[in-house]
């Protein structure tokens, strides 16, 4: 008898439990304020950010972003717990149908413009739901209901701090940060020979002494000056490079960048200030770099930082 009352009080939570998820999935967040201005259904199968969750820094000023990624997981630990409660179950099993139910979830949301399919999503879920699994098979093997439920509590938070460990290696392993300064000198010119380009030495350029570090660049008893490098099809390289007319020179002449063929910079001394300006080129894709200087335009510490992955 105790034992059917304990079972329908777990019922009435699960039950209630549920309802609260599906007026977070469905209702919160103002989605039907926004039904009327979607047209088109979005669909996210390909994960991508579902191990990016906040790290201790983010969460002592934690945005919406930051708080909806943690509460993906946080929200589905008591599904984990409940539905084994309920069910005579198997890890397998549950997970089976959870991940079924919530793609569901997931579909109708998209159709209903109440929301989007994202597998980022799904993934997380799923995960707070193996934690809830878990903790329940860690924490329910006393007969005292009571200590049953702190057990699986303490292993809820610590499973869920596991988790939270692991996303955040797996998240630093897959997630490219800027490389080591690579300045152009040190790359082979379009015959294969390097160039250092002009002697380094310290511009005064409006009332600033500038000392080059890497290189530099100018045009020496010509009109134009062209310089070609082959970068050897490097992706998603942040391109940078400071520019100038010194003081001691006509205010007249321009640099032109062009990569493959396609022109990602171009300034004129008209255009300029009369103090050393600095620009920095984000290139999706590249192989030859050409750099075109005319009048008394300096260019100098020219190079670039190559997004890498930390064990590359």
């Amino acid at each position: 008898m105790q034992l059917q009352q304990h079972r329908k009080i777990i019922l009435a939570i699960t039950i209630g439990y549920t309802l609260l998820i599906l007026y977070f999935l469905f209702f919160a967040f103002g989605r039907l304020d926004t039904v009327d201005q979607i047209t088109e259904y979005t669909f996210m199968f390909l994960p991508d950010s579902f191990f990016r969750l906040p790290g201790l820094s983010d969460l002592l000023h934690p945005t919406l972003m930051d708080i909806v990624g943690f509460g993906n997981i946080v929200a589905f630990i008591p599904v984990g717990v409940l539905i084994p409660l309920l069910y005579r179950t198997n890890f397998i099993r549950f997970m089976t149908g959870f991940i079924l139910s919530i793609l569901m979830l997931e579909t109708i949301q998209a159709l209903t413009f109440l929301g989007s399919f994202d597998m980022n999503d799904v993934i997380q879920n799923a995960s707070g739901a193996a934690i809830g699994f878990g903790a329940y098979k860690l924490g329910f093997r006393m007969k005292n209901n009571w200590m049953n439920m702190v057990a699986t509590g303490i292993s809820s938070v610590v499973l869920m701090l596991g988790v939270w460990g692991v996303f955040g290696l797996v998240d630093q392993a897959f997630t490219k940060e800027m490389g080591p300064f690579v300045a152009i000198n040190e790359l082979k010119d379009r015959n294969g020979n390097l160039s250092t380009g002009t002697k380094r030495y310290i511009l005064k350029i409006g009332g600033q002494n500038v000392e080059p570090k890497y290189n530099a660049y100018r045009v020496e008893g010509k009109k134009k000056e062209t310089y070609t490098y082959t970068l050897g099809n490097r992706e998603e390289i942040y391109l940078s490079m400071h520019y100038g007319i010194p003081d001691q020179e006509d205010f007249h002449g321009s640099i032109r960048v062009t990569v493959d063929g396609h022109e990602f910079l171009s300034v004129s001394a008209e255009s300029q200030r009369r103090e050393p300006d600095m620009s920095e080129i984000f290139l999706p894709q590249a192989n030859e770099l050409t750099i075109t200087l005319e009048g008394n335009e300096t260019l100098w510490d020219v190079g670039f930082r190559e997004m890498v992955y930390k064990w590359s």
